[in-house]
């Protein structure tokens, strides 16, 4: 499916992009444009063609859920290295829509009182509601990556956790939420650059974390983590989309077509008026 506002796109994106049988990541090309055959000032017209419908139909499911007893909802669930963009995505992509719509949640350390339950507790209170677009700033997939690079978890725990995210998404999906996961998938070099470019410039010395280059020398050891989370967790109902991440225009792209596909395939409609509109016409007309 091809986004009906999108016009540059060669193919079908979700199905390039999707992590499948056989998904290798150390052969995805971090520089390349899937299925986009134009350039950087193409997908800028593109992208902004594509905001205008995402606001609409986030408006529309927002509208019918405040009507009827649909329960749908998106989840957009964001997993990268450090500076790979999905500050970007937030604000150029899902940033184009009603903010009233949007339900953001940005998954840190776990707090004591989190640590004493299931690592999914404070996921599941905060899953969008009803018309809502949700999106997880890392999520409980932090638990399954970071969680055993840095063997914060024990291995069977962390063998547990991929069942137990299965069988929770299966039954978020089920429950009328579509989930969007999306790996921004950067290079090391490119993501050097992007890191020396915070420490170059004062504006941005509030992103910059020194703890960023310990975990750039614990790259093979995450990249091989990725690998285990696409093979045992990206299934029918909840697949994985890696998203080459070095062009931050493409991956901006990219993901607002993943966002587009999911609401076109929810195809919410405006509510019908619950009252007689002619006759109220002709009742403000009269004041």
């Amino acid at each position: 499916m091809i986004a009906k506002s999108q016009k540059h796109w060669t193919g079908d994106v979700a199905e390039l992009l999707r992590v499948g049988e056989g998904f290798v990541l150390a052969d995805v090309d971090t520089r390349a444009t899937p299925g986009y055959a134009k350039d950087k000032l193409h997908a800028a017209d593109d992208l902004a063609a594509g905001s205008a419908q995402l606001d609409e139909y986030q408006e529309r499911l927002f509208a019918r859920s405040r009507v009827d007893a649909t329960n749908a909802s998106v989840l957009l669930v964001l997993q990268a290295m450090d500076s790979a963009g999905k500050g970007g995505i937030i604000r150029h992509v899902v940033g184009s829509v009603d903010p009233q719509g949007v339900a953001l949640a940005a998954f840190k350390k776990p707090t004591p009182e989190e640590l004493e339950h299931d690592f999914l507790w404070r996921v599941e209170k905060r899953l969008p509601e009803p018309g809502m677009i949700g999106v997880f700033d890392r999520s409980h997939y932090e638990d399954v990556l970071i969680g055993r690079v840095r063997e914060l978890a024990p291995a069977d725990e962390v063998e547990r956790r991929y069942t137990a995210i299965n069988e929770f998404e299966k039954t978020v999906t089920d429950a009328g939420t579509r989930v969007v996961k999306v790996m921004l998938h950067i290079s090391p070099g490119e993501q050097k650059e992007r890191l020396m470019e915070r420490l170059e410039r004062p504006d941005k010395h509030w992103k910059y974390n020194p703890g960023d280059v310990d975990e750039r020398e614990l790259w093979p050891a995450y990249m091989a983590a990725y690998q285990t989370v696409f093979e045992r967790t990206s299934t029918p109902h909840a697949p994985w989309y890696v998203v080459p991440a070095d062009r931050k225009w493409y991956a901006r792209l990219a993901v607002q077509h993943l966002l587009l596909e999911a609401l076109e395939d929810i195809d919410p409609q405006w509510p019908a008026a619950t009252f007689d509109v002619e006759a109220e016409k002709k009742r403000l007309a009269a004041t």
